[in-house]
């Protein structure tokens, strides 16, 4: 048993001085990962700061067109909310692609962002883990490493991040919004999640004692051609091998604008804005969607288990880019 303090915050304000100049001290809210990692006995936690009491709750229009989702908002009413469903059906879909009912009830927006790896030498306390502990060594570089990254990586770690609704937040450009001792700020979310390098024990670029209050989507939805690809081991409740979310914008079959991002690939939600940007202004065609599959693994490294994932995150693209320009899918 490990002894740790708890306080429940009345305010955002209560919250970010609790968490200011501690870095052992966690907020928790539905604990869905903490919890796990505590008893697991990865993450000793001095200080507990409870934020579920803090008026984070709410989904929210933006001034600019957009939806500002609370940090505390569960991710089963973000995926059901009638506003997400219709204007931004590639999120709901991606959230609906991960976990169990009874994880999306309790999960929440911003502990979505926070999630850890499922790397198991992360997991496993006995084993060298360069994320868990720095310094030790990274057991999966050249241990059992079926599920790790392909893109990235560095010879610190091959962990991936595990989230899918990051995914779709990561395709449709989406900005957090975070509170902290010198104030509120935002993060494009390309800058939210952090490569491994020489500190894979950083996952996010968030300050000490900051606090998400919220993510913010902009206007633009990518309702009418979209798709989330999530190939796993088996059919439910399995993080994902490769996920890929594919947002098109055409004209009859030319594309104006593309959104690519994949999961279960890379230490954060991998976006492509070159691979994106050899399709804007292309005719939609196979073709053009295997040289961008192409293109994305160009740089890709195998580390042994997992180095079938290279083709397969090749064929997931241009699977993924065919279902979102409703064409036929590619033999």
């Amino acid at each position: 048993m490990n002894r740790f303090s708890y306080e429940r915050a009345p305010d955002v304000a209560s919250a970010v001085r609790a968490g200011a100049g501690n870095d052992s001290a966690r907020f928790i809210a539905g604990g869905t990962n903490l919890l796990d990692l505590m008893k697991e006995n990865v993450f000793r936690p001095s200080h507990l700061i409870d934020i579920t009491r803090l008026p984070l709750n709410k989904i929210e229009e933006t001034g600019d067109g957009g939806l500002r989702i609370g940090a505390l908002v569960t991710n089963a009413d973000t995926a059901y909310n009638e506003h997400v469903e219709r204007r931004y059906p590639l999120l709901s879909k991606a959230i609906l692609a991960g976990a169990t009912s009874q994880l999306r009830n309790m999960a929440t927006t911003g502990g979505n962002l926070l999630q850890r790896t499922r790397c198991y030498y992360f997991y496993d306390t006995g084993a060298p883990c360069n994320k868990r502990e720095p310094g030790t060594g990274c057991g999966a570089l050249h241990g059992f490493n079926r599920i790790h990254a392909i893109l990235g990586t560095s010879d610190a770690c091959i962990a991936t991040h595990p989230s899918d609704m990051c995914v779709a937040l990561a395709a449709l450009d989406a900005t957090v919004r975070v509170t902290g001792p010198d104030g509120e700020r935002t993060i494009p979310f390309s800058e939210f999640h952090r490569l491994p390098g020489a500190t894979p024990h950083l996952d996010t670029n968030l300050r000490q004692g900051e606090l998400i209050t919220a993510v913010d989507l902009p206007a633009k939805g990518f309702a009418s051609h979209h798709t989330y690809l999530k190939l796993r081991d088996r059919a439910s409740y399995a993080f994902a091998l490769v996920s890929v979310a594919a947002a098109l914008e055409l004209d009859g079959e030319r594309i104006l604008e593309a959104r690519l991002a994949l999961g279960g690939v890379a230490h954060k939600p991998w976006r492509d804005t070159a691979a994106e940007s050899m399709l804007n202004g292309q005719r939609a065609s196979v073709e053009l969607f295997r040289s961008v599959g192409e293109a994305i693994v160009h740089e890709a490294r195998g580390f042994g288990h997992n180095t079938f994932k290279i083709e397969l995150a090749k064929r997931a693209v241009v699977r993924a880019l065919a279902q979102a320009a409703g064409m036929e899918q590619p033999s």
